[in-house]
Parts: structure tokens; C-alpha cells; sequence
């Protein structure tokens, strides 16, 4: 049985997020949100397309793993400098070791056209960000706790699955 979030983090696995954002106050917001309602211990911030693909295939600055761990999440904005949201979405979800990272779409976006492409470039999920602070908190909330503590994952407890192809690993 998966350990729960709580018996994880104790056990020092912090529960990685990469967020890509570029609008400060949402960032801020969404880190505050995570950490007050202890949803995440590790939230890695990137404001560029360009750097989340750069921290996801561990080049230039996040060349090492161990700085840079891979996320059990990625929330996404869509409307992002150097790279798109949707370029970066299709990147991951075209890449066979980071395929399986959940990519919850966060964005400002009511417009169905993104909504359908964000879900043509396998999102896992397409949320837009609530106006007032009460709600947008309590979306927040519940996201991180579906998303890391109900959310079952294709390896077992928040490690990274078998890179070499075997399945003995996964449960």
C-alpha cells in the first residue's frame, strides 16, 4: 500500500512540484497556498517555457538530478515567454520518462480553444485560476492534495519508476 503524503515527507521525500509561471503574484499565491495547507515541501518555480524544458531534461543550469528532481506534478500556465505552455506540455507528455508526470494546466485561459488543445497535448487536468483569493486558495488545496496524496502513481512511494524497461519495480 502507498505510504500516505504525511508518512512520506516524514521519511525526508519531499514532495516535488515544478510550477511554470510567470506572473509573480499567481506564483506566490499558489507557493503559499501549498505550503500552508502542507500539500508540498518542494516547490520548484521556473517562469519561462524554456526553463521548465531545461529543468525537466536536466540541462544548463538544472543539469543535476539531485538539484533538479523530477516533479510527482507540473502546474502549467499556458501564456508563457521563450517557450508556450502547449510546446512544453507536448514535450513532456511526448517523452517516455516524463510521459507519466501528471501536468495540471493552470491558466487565466477561459477559451475552449485552449482548453482543447491542452487536452489533444494529453493534459491531465485544465484549471482556470478562480479571481478571488478564498477560492482560488481552496482550489489550490484541493489540487495538491488530489493530485499528491490521492492521486495514485505509477511507481511506488513519490520514487522515480524503472528506467531500463523493467516492470518488476512498479506495483
Amino acid at each position: 500500500m502507498e505510504n500516505t503524503h504525511q508518512e512520506r515527507t516524514m521519511k525526508g521525500k519531499p514532495l516535488a512540484i515544478l510550477h511554470v509561471e510567470d506572473n509573480s503574484d499567481h506564483a506566490d499565491l499558489v507557493a503559499r497556498t501549498l505550503i500552508n495547507h502542507c500539500v508540498a515541501n518542494d516547490i520548484k518555480l521556473v517562469r519561462d517555457g524554456q526553463a521548465a524544458l531545461d529543468y525537466l531534461f536536466h540541462r544548463g543550469e538544472f543539469s543535476d538530478p539531485q538539484k533538479s528532481p523530477r516533479p510527482m506534478l507540473v502546474l502549467l500556465d499556458l501564456r508563457l515567454p521563450k517557450v508556450d505552455g502547449l510546446d512544453v506540455l507536448s514535450a513532456i507528455k511526448s517523452n517516455d520518462e516524463l510521459s507519466s508526470i501528471p501536468v495540471v494546466v493552470l491558466t487565466s485561459s477561459e477559451a475552449e480553444v485552449d482548453l482543447v488543445r491542452a487536452y489533444k497535448h494529453h493534459a491531465n487536468s485544465y484549471l482556470v485560476k478562480p479571481v478571488g483569493f478564498e477560492e482560488f486558495s481552496k482550489m489550490m488545496a484541493q489540487l495538491g492534495f488530489y493530485w499528491l496524496c490521492w492521486n495514485r502513481h505509477p511507481w511506488k512511494n513519490g520514487e522515480e519508476p524503472a528506467q531500463n524497461g523493467d516492470d518488476s519495480q512498479v506495483e
